[in-house]
C-alpha cells in the first residue's frame, strides 16, 4: 500500500494527537491534573517535544469525551464533574460490569482466574502501605482486565470510556484507611463468583460493588465536607 504526503501527514497528527490525549489522561490519573485545572498548551508540546496543532486537536477530543471544557479566549481546563453526573456514571458503569461479569462467568479459564488472584494479591499487598496512586491505578487494571477478559470489543470501549470519566471524581472513596478491606471483600466474592461459572453470582456481585463503591465515595465526600 503507498501513502500520499498528505496521508502520512494526516497519519502523523492522527498519532501526535492519541499521544497527546494519554499523556493527558496519564496525567489525571495521577492527581497531576484536576478538575478546575487550566492545560498548558505550550507546557505539553514542549514536554511532548510536537508543534502546538495535534495538543489543540487533542483537546476537542477530550472535549468531546467528556474530560475537558474549552472556553474561547480563556483555553481548556479539565471539566468538574457534578454530582448528578457522578451517580450517572457510577450506574452507567455498574451496568457494564455487569454484562462483563456474566459474559466472563461461562469462559474464564483457570489461567485467567490465577492471573486475577495474583493482581488482587498485588492490590492489597500494597493497600498496607497506604500507596494510594499505585492503589487507585491497580484497582482499575483489575477491573478493565475482567471486561477485557469478556471478549466484546464494544463493551470494553464503552467500559473504558466512562472509566476516563470517572477518573476526574474524587477519589476519598479509595482513601485506604477503613473502604479498602471492605472492597478486598468485595473483590474476592467476584473472583469466586467466577471460579464457581455462576453468572448469576458473578453480574451481582460486580454490581453490588459499584453500588458501594459510590456509597463509599459519597460517605467520604460528606466527612470531607
Amino acid at each position: 500500500m503507498s501513502y500520499t504526503a498528505d496521508s502520512i501527514q494526516v497519519l502523523r497528527s492522527a498519532t501526535l494527537c492519541d499521544l497527546v490525549q494519554e499523556e493527558i489522561l496519564r496525567r489525571i490519573k495521577t492527581r497531576q491534573l484536576v478538575a478546575g485545572m487550566k492545560l498548558n498548551e505550550m507546557e505539553l508540546a514542549e514536554h511532548l517535544q510536537i508543534s502546538r496543532s495535534p495538543v489543540r486537536e487533542a483537546f476537542r477530543a477530550l472535549e468531546e469525551a467528556g474530560l475537558v471544557s474549552l472556553e474561547k479566549n480563556r483555553g481548556a481546563w479539565i471539566r468538574d464533574i457534578s454530582e448528578q453526573e457522578a451517580a450517572e456514571l457510577y450506574e452507567v458503569r455498574a451496568g457494564l460490569d455487569e454484562i462483563a461479569g456474566r459474559r466472563l462467568a461461562s469462559i474464564v479459564t483457570e489461567d485467567q482466574l490465577q492471573e486475577l488472584h495474583g493482581v488482587l494479591d498485588q492490590l492489597e499487598a500494597i493497600s498496607q502501605h497506604d500507596d494510594v496512586n499505585n492503589y487507585f491505578l491497580l484497582n482499575i487494571a483489575f477491573h478493565d482486565r475482567v471486561v477485557e477478559m469478556a471478549g466484546n470489543a464494544t463493551l470494553l470501549t464503552l467500559y473504558r470510556q466512562v472509566i476516563n470519566r470517572m477518573h476526574l471524581i474524587r477519589r476519598q472513596g479509595l482513601a485506604l484507611s477503613g473502604s479498602s478491606q471492605a472492597s478486598h471483600a468485595e473483590h474476592r466474592m467476584i473472583l469466586a463468583a467466577l471460579a464457581a461459572r455462576d453468572p448469576d453470582a458473578v453480574s451481582h456481585s460486580m454490581r453490588q460493588h459499584i453500588q458501594q463503591g459510590y456509597q463509599r465515595a459519597c460517605s467520604a465526600q460528606n466527612r470531607a465536607l
